[in-house]
């Protein structure tokens, strides 16, 4: 795998009422292709700052931030977002708030049977086909945020970017869509993968999903505290992880960092 995301020094300060507020200071992170990597820290440490200024919704006021060799500066179709809410445009059936994002992205390479099968595809994974020509307001929270997952990986982006995108579901519906994350975004013989970098408060989640857990300290002038390398073989099993050794070592580090180290940082 070679590097696909390099953050450099870079750093975001916002100007307020009170005077400059520095959210995140020196920042330095290299991705590479296809590897899955899990923000964690707690809350107001810049995890969806961060997210937002790899999306290019944010521009950093010190560093660079270089995507696939060009450097950031602002959104595009090679990145995809899932959101904490669900964004969705509310005057758009479920079908179609997933359509118009699949025809931004494949409309000059594939027929609109094509575009349709795709979109239906997308809706069926995250299990609404049953669900995909009602409105946003007909449905339920945890369904729209489904849809902002189908949505976003219906574009096949190249690096995917996700702010708690399980956080609105049920146990079970959480489960069955990390699963098919895991199976989506994963390297085979004709792709190295997608790219993914996640924001999570779930300690479980980030060691079952990632091959690195990046963790924060608390803000302000937030920056990465430790890097933690999840070297447990894949295809992932949860049930099989359960109660195995090194899992339960590796999620033990990401605790102790967020609860003992960060938490005497803060008293």
């Amino acid at each position: 795998m070679s590097n696909y995301l390099q953050i450099e020094k870079s750093g975001m300060v916002f100007e307020t009422k009170k005077g400059p507020f520095t959210a995140l200071k020196n920042i330095d992170l290299e991705i590479k292709q296809g590897e899955f990597v899990a923000l964690i820290g707690h809350s107001g440490c810049g995890k969806s700052t961060l997210l937002n200024m790899i999306a290019g919704l944010l521009i950093p006021t010190s560093g660079a931030m270089i995507l696939a060799g060009r450097e950031i500066s602002g959104p595009g179709p090679d990145r995809g977002v899932v959101f904490q809410n669900h964004s969705l445009l509310p005057w758009l059936t479920c079908f179609d708030n997933v359509y118009l994002a699949v025809e931004r992205v494949f409309a000059e390479s594939e027929s609109k049977p094509q575009l349709k099968a795709r979109t239906e595809a997308a809706i069926e994974m995250v299990g609404l086909g049953h669900a995909a020509h009602k409105f946003p307001h007909e449905i339920s929270g945890g369904m729209k945020q489904r849809v902002g997952i189908a949505r976003a990986l219906s574009m096949q982006p190249k690096l995917l970017l996700m702010d708690e995108p399980f956080g609105a579901l049920d146990a079970l519906t959480r489960a069955h869509l990390q699963d098919e994350l895991t199976r989506i975004v994963a390297p085979s013989a004709a792709s190295p993968g997608s790219t993914v970098v996640m924001v999570t408060h779930d300690v479980d989640e980030a060691v079952l999903l990632s091959d690195r857990v990046v963790m924060m300290t608390n803000g302000p002038e937030a920056t990465i505290g430790e890097i933690l390398t999840i070297d447990l073989p894949r295809p992932r099993e949860r049930l099989a992880l359960a109660n195995h050794p090194r899992y339960m070592a590796l999620r033990a580090q990401v605790l102790q960092f967020l609860y003992q180290k960060q938490m005497k940082v803060a008293a």
